[in-house]
């Protein structure tokens, strides 16, 4: 091992070293201060605030002008950049920036809140929902595998798996405009701009294009055509190399 390698790695310890120290101050700033931190695999900058009451739990980040509400449960895997989160919230294994989460809160696990995205009270981001430069108003759940861009959405509304806002052509953004109390169906596209107005509907599998009357029921799917037999001589091959293979692993144990 060379002398200059040596000197380097000195360096590097005591680099780390700081670097860890600098990071403990900080959370033992906030446990004094009645958050409740119980692994040090967990990162805040000097510059984040936390409420009484809070829990961070392992693997969290939280960086810049962060502030985390009373009663809040960050974590695990968690990491928040500048962004509010409202007291009584849940982060879980996800991801915020610059953003703005209202109190009681229920994000994730595997969310991704991109920039300018605010909510109000009570609303649910479930498992790989992207949110961003969207307004969600109360109540809102939007439980799993959907994308809200460019959005406005009312109150107490409901979004079914699979749902996209189609906010770029390309060139332009466009926004999306949801009412109070919409149910919007799994696999709907919202082709922006367009309107759904308060309790409507959107059947599942549409494209939507056109702006939705409130209370109305919009549905644009392609008439279902059953051709017969036309996927007997395509299966019957594949039946038969599967049924071999079944034989055949059955036949070794």
């Amino acid at each position: 091992m060379s002398e200059k390698y040596k000197s380097n790695l000195e360096l590097a310890k005591e680099k780390l070293d700081a670097a860890r120290a600098a990071s403990e101050q900080v959370l033992l700033k906030h446990i004094a201060n009645g958050v409740e931190i119980t692994s040090t695999n967990v990162y805040i900058d000097d510059s984040v605030a936390i409420a009484p009451g809070a829990v961070i739990l392992p693997g969290t980040i939280l960086r810049g002008s962060t502030v985390i509400g009373a009663g809040c449960v960050i974590g695990p895997n968690s990491l928040v950049e500048d962004s509010s989160i409202g007291a009584g919230s849940q982060i879980n294994a996800s991801q915020i920036y610059g953003s703005q989460i209202g109190e009681k809160n229920n994000i994730g696990p595997f969310t991704h809140v991109r920039v300018n995205t605010v909510t109000d009270y009570g609303v649910h981001l479930g498992a790989y929902v992207e949110t961003k430069n969207s307004n969600l108003a109360r109540g809102n759940t939007v439980s799993h595998l959907t994308y809200i861009g460019d959005s406005d959405v009312g109150k107490y509304c409901n979004f079914g798996c699979g749902t996209v806002t189609s906010n770029y052509d390309g060139t332009n953004k466009y926004r999306t405009t949801i009412g109070d109390y919409c149910f919007i169906g799994c696999n709907t596209n919202l082709i922006a701009p367009v309107t759904v107005g308060d309790g409507a509907y959107t059947a599942a599998g549409s494209t939507i294009t056109k702006d939705v009357p409130a209370g109305d029921l919009g549905i644009a799917r392609e008439r279902q055509a059953n051709i017969s037999g036309w996927a007997k001589p395509k299966m019957e091959a594949y039946i038969a190399k599967k049924t071999k293979l079944e034989e055949e692993q059955n036949a070794n144990g």
